[in-house]
């Protein structure tokens, strides 16, 4: 009978032994469960802030044009804005027009939108795609002839002003020669033309001037 006891005591401790460790395990079940979904939870939470901050960016990079499309290329805006011919040489002082020139060659000749029609000049204007702007003013004589040309761009940036000041000043010394400058004003000189090119800018408003005077026996003909 003794024996038969100890026969049972071990069969309930090795009974016991297994219920213990399939308690365990499935413990150790539940717990890996449970990690495997904390684990997951976190790969979607990282993936979903990834995915914003992507959105994010891609939201910024839509909103903030590249620097081309802000601007211009100024080497294509100046030949724009002084009607520079494919030849290179323009029949006349500016835009096909001399000074001299009567009021209705101007009108003739002009390509860009009237914007104005005084007694004493006509003003023209041209805006390009990136919403710069070119005003050109032919400024007349008593008896209605050409005195004086001016030509006004308005850029958007700084750079895009120093680009086309450079164009310009390349171009008009080519044309010309060397330029002079005094306070901040470029000058061009020859028989029959002075030119002058002047950085206009103020604060976040960028351009250039371009003003062109006769010379010499221009002078003349201009009256």
């Amino acid at each position: 009978m003794q024996a038969s006891y100890f026969k049972t005591k071990k069969f309930t401790i090795a009974m016991n032994t297994i219920f213990t460790s399939m308690k365990y395990f499935n413990t150790l079940k539940k717990t890996l469960a449970i990690f495997v979904l904390l684990c997951t939870v976190q790969a979607c939470n990282t993936k979903t802030e990834e995915e914003s901050d992507a959105q994010v960016t891609d939201s910024v990079a839509l909103t903030d044009p590249a620097q081309q499309q802000l601007n211009s290329n100024q080497s294509t805006l100046l030949q724009t804005a002084l009607a520079i011919p494919a030849s290179g040489t323009d029949p006349g002082i500016i835009r096909g027009i001399s000074f001299g020139d009567p009021i209705s060659k101007v009108k003739a000749t002009e390509t860009f939108e009237m914007f104005e029609e005084t007694a004493d000049h006509l003003g023209y204007t041209l805006e390009t795609p990136q919403l710069e702007t070119i005003d050109v003013q032919y400024f007349l004589s008593s008896d209605k002839k050409v005195s004086k040309i001016t030509v006004d761009v308005y850029l958007n940036s700084a750079e895009a002003t120093k680009q086309l000041w450079d164009a310009g000043k390349r171009y008009f010394t080519e044309s010309y020669t060397a330029p002079k400058e005094e306070k901040g004003i470029l000058t061009w000189n020859n028989k029959s033309v002075r030119i002058n090119m002047e950085d206009v800018s103020e604060g976040k408003d960028f351009g250039l001037k371009f003003e062109f005077f006769p010379a010499g026996k221009t002078i003349l003909a201009a009256k």
